[in-house]
């Protein structure tokens, strides 16, 4: 039994020992410090004073940097490996490396670009590339889009950086157009007819957007043209759930056709 403590003993002294279980314990401190520094970093971007964009592309790059300080002390006290001369050495070879990863560091700096100046950001609806969405995320490599589909859409950072991008009004707004016929409004009593008209249609489009979703904002009625058959316009309103839009402007355009016509 002796001879086995004392085997023990000797092998929990020896240097490899040592340095195994303070790489351990280093590892899973720098763990845990990355994941606090991440959850504080995520907290602060949705602050509403926060300028910046909620994008994980900036806690990913504070959860790298602390684990590329925390990997450079685990060299250094437990492997007496000399980080300095490491990232030296790094260095000559980084060019060789730069090349190998040309698509992957484009994408990198093509996030980081459109995220730090808030070209894109979570929740702007965007066209880019013939693709149109709202933004979900914005990655290490690629921008997550949905579509009004529910579809999710990745699309390469470098493509958006690159590429003629539009924003679009906001993906939960419905705006459907509408015409009223000369006929259907008396002569002389067009002007109060009218406006009695678009009271009903703001009434009618805002029950039918709410048997969809709650509505936010609207509806507004706004006319925008006279012809010689009658009167052409639009109703616009916003809806809670985004992925209803379609559904919330179906529902309007046949509570109008039956209101209407």
């Amino acid at each position: 039994m002796s001879q086995i403590l004392a085997a023990i003993m000797q092998a929990i002294e020896s240097p490899l020992f040592q340095s195994a279980f303070w790489t351990v314990v280093l590892a899973m401190a720098t763990h845990i410090v990355s994941k606090l520094a991440a959850h504080a970093v995520g907290k602060l971007l949705h602050h509403d004073s926060n300028p910046l964009p909620t994008s994980s592309i900036i806690v990913n790059i504070v959860r790298a940097i602390i684990w590329v300080i925390g990997g450079s002390i685990i060299l250094d006290s437990c492997f007496n490996v000399n980080t300095s001369s490491l990232v030296t050495a790094l260095g000559v070879g980084g060019i060789a490396v730069s090349l190998g990863f040309q698509d992957t560091l484009s994408n990198l700096i093509g996030g980081l670009t459109v995220t730090l100046t808030g070209i894109v950001k979570p929740g702007d609806n965007i066209e880019v590339g013939g693709q149109t969405g709202v933004v979900q995320d914005v990655g290490w490599r690629h921008t997550t889009i949905r579509d009004a589909l529910g579809q999710t859409i990745i699309i390469p950072n470098s493509v958006i950086s690159t590429t003629s991008l539009s924003h679009l009004l906001p993906a939960n707004r419905v705006v459907v157009p509408f015409a009223i016929p000369r006929a259907q409004l008396a002569e002389g009593e067009r002007g109060a007819a009218i406006d009695e008209l678009a009271g009903r249609i703001v009434t009618c489009a805002r029950d039918a957007a709410a048997g969809v979703s709650p509505v936010m904002d609207g509806p507004r009625v706004f006319f925008s043209e006279t012809t010689e058959l009658g009167f052409k316009g639009k109703v616009v309103l916003q809806i809670e759930d985004v992925s209803k839009t379609a559904l919330a402007a179906d529902a309007v355009v046949r509570a109008l056709a039956r209101d209407l016509c």
